[in-house]
């Protein structure tokens, strides 16, 4: 037996697990690993040198797959570089197995060259570390490496799903021999079988019976993936119970469900335009009394602090597994099931209700009025009963979807990133993967929303709302799906931060990105602190000249521009159109940061007056 054989097993474990895709950065001390996964003939492996953007590409196929993705990389610094992808993986649940080669132990601190201390490498931001053994002249070293592959691939499964460290110290030689084949061995797998928690019947009545006797109950959404059989089951508790469901774009609540479904009764995701007007009374009816929750985190800043200052009395947090945050200062019950399972057995005593029925109930038959007349006093005839706690957040989202649409629509405003994205967004391709760059991109898209019945769904990196892999990101979901277009929703730091996502040799042609370039951090402007500054435009804003025509060119990537809303309108067409062949495309929106703040405002100051007209 070669002494790799065991490294080279690592590959047959991972295709045996049912990965299929390894992203790997090149280098020496990693050889053994690259050799084992490229050969390997159920594997797509692909190349990405940078290990930084290497890292959000494989958590991008992650996403966008829903199973593990291996990552490889060399010894030293090159671990180190994966730490925010990994980050982002641990606190998004999404799972990556980490192979990173190492030093033999009896080198570390020996001031050897490209050596670190790669032990436990990212701490309490994966789930585990798992350190191989170096020699394998044993039989029980080589058992005990194969049972470690095992249990890391099953633990980064495992909900809540995140990344694992598996740590390969390796002795040269390296390399086999010219031409020398290197074999997969029939290997031990442990499967971990999942299963669904359940709570006990008296304890599941005992929630039924307070659900039925409080009046005022909200579900709210965090970031979650895509999910039919959870949508139709918030749709079918909403409309049995009139309670009005929330979340943001990221929690993909929006999205329809069924072939007969009515736009109008989908859950309610204007909260961060409502939310900031300043009237008392609104904000009273829409306080909970029980405050349901699932997912993960909320952009809403409004929604977060409006739950922190009327805080409910009861609020319970649905997860089947692992530590739950208590983001509002209140929770009181931890239920350990699926969202999806919990809304159902919730429905256990009520009657199917078929999508007509859902539509009606929900106020699908007609839109609610869009004026506020304060606490309890519907006139509405399609909306809720007047005592129904949906009636006012029904009518709240109503106005402020008609007050978007009537405010994007004025004829006399100056060229600006808001309406730039709005008219973007109005164009997105029909199942379009939506991916949103941390900042004011993300910030925007909430307010402004999706088409509901294009089906989009939305991804961002919200586990540590970083800048720093956004493109790259993006990228792994075009290569998971070339047949899906993706469109990343840009600023222009965030796009320059990440350019080495483009630093590969696999063609993307459906990844559209949408690059808004005022040439300045622009959220600096739009928020109160550092505005109000000195030191605004030299130390925060990071002001920078860069357009992304040279960026573009470099790496073969289609290149659009645009300064003007008749440019911008002409472009957005030939820029969607589906391609075959080549790269992806950038349409860069050229806009000015004080125009944007100053628009921006003038919107603020609308929702403000319109509401209180």
């Amino acid at each position: 037996m070669s002494t790799l054989q065991p490294i080279h097993n690592i590959a047959e474990i991972c295709a045996q697990h049912g990965i299929t895709d390894v992203v790997l950065s090149p280098g020496s001390r990693s050889a053994p690993l690259t050799i084992a996964f490229a050969r390997h003939p159920e594997l797509r492996v692909r190349v990405v040198p940078d290990e930084r953007a290497a890292a959000f590409v494989g958590l991008g196929l992650a996403q966008a797959q829903g199973r593990p993705v291996a990552l490889v990389c060399t010894s030293g610094t090159a671990g180190l570089n994966y730490a925010p992808a990994v980050a982002e993986a641990y606190f998004q649940r999404v799972p990556l197995v980490v192979f990173t080669a190492d030093r033999p132990p009896e080198w570390i601190d020996q001031l050897d060259g490209q050596t670190i201390r790669q032990t436990n490498l990212y701490g309490r931001h994966a789930k585990a570390a798992f350190e191989l053994p170096v020699d394998f002249a044993h039989r029980d070293a080589e058992w005990h490496a194969t049972r470690l592959v095992n249990e890391a691939i099953n633990l980064a499964q495992e909900f809540p799903q995140g990344p694992v460290q598996v740590n390969v110290p390796l002795r040269e030689p390296f390399y086999p021999a010219a031409g020398e084949e290197i074999k997969y061995e029939a290997v031990k797998i442990n499967r971990e079988v999942a299963g669904a928690p359940q709570l006990p019947a008296g304890e599941l009545e005992v929630l039924r019976t307070q659900l039925r006797q409080t009046k005022r109950v909200l579900i709210v959404a965090g970031q979650h993936p895509a999910d039919e059989p959870l949508l139709l089951a918030l749709r079918r508790l909403g409309a049995a119970y009139q309670i009005p469901v929330v979340g943001d774009l990221i929690a993909n609540v929006h999205l329809p469900v069924g072939s007969d479904y009515d736009v109008r009764s989908a859950p309610l995701g204007r909260q961060d335009v409502f939310m900031a007007v300043p009237e008392q009374g609104l904000k009273e009816a829409l306080r909970p009394e029980l405050l349901i929750t699932f997912g993960q985190s909320l952009i809403s800043k409004a929604l977060k602090n409006y739950l922190r200052d009327y805080a409910p009395q009861q609020h319970w947090h649905v997860q089947q597994a692992g530590a739950v945050a208590d983001t509002f200062r209140s929770l009181t019950r931890i239920i350990r099931m699926e969202p999806a399972a919990f809304f159902e057995a919730l429905l256990a005593d009520q009657p199917k209700t078929t999508e007509a029925e859902l539509a009606t109930a929900m106020g699908g038959s007609k839109p609610p009025r869009l004026t506020w007349q304060g606490p309890g006093s519907a006139r509405d005839e399609a909306a809720a009963p007047k005592d129904a706690f949906s009636t006012p957040w029904q009518r709240a989202n109503g106005w402020a979807t008609q007050f978007l649409a009537e405010f994007m629509q004025q004829s006399q405003q100056p060229f600006n990133e808001f309406t730039a994205i709005y008219r973007a967004l109005q164009q997105l391709p029909d199942r379009a993967a939506l991916h949103l760059a941390n900042s004011m991109a993300v910030r925007y898209a909430n307010i402004l929303g999706v088409p509901a019945e294009r089906a989009i769904e939305v991804f961002a990196n919200r586990g540590t709302s970083g800048i720093d892999g956004c493109n790259s990101t993006a990228v792994g979901a075009a290569l998971a799906n070339p047949e899906r277009p993706v469109v990343l929703l840009t600023g222009d730091v965030a796009f320059f931060y990440d350019r080495n996502a483009f630093w590969h040799n696999y063609p993307t042609p459906n990844l559209k990105i949408i690059l808004i370039n005022n040439h300045a951090g622009g959220i600096f402007r739009l928020i109160d602190g550092p505005r109000q500054q000195p030191e605004l435009e030299e130390f925060f804003e990071t002001r920078q000249q860069l357009t992304a025509e040279n960026t573009a060119r470099d790496f073969g990537l289609g290149y659009y521009t645009a300064r003007t809303f008749a440019e911008l309108d002409k472009a957005l067409p030939v820029f969607f159109a589906p391609t075959k062949k080549g790269n992806a495309a950038v349409l860069e929106i050229t806009t000015d940061s004080a125009t944007n703040a100053a628009f921006f405002e003038q919107y603020r100051a609308a929702v403000r007056r319109a509401f209180s007209a």
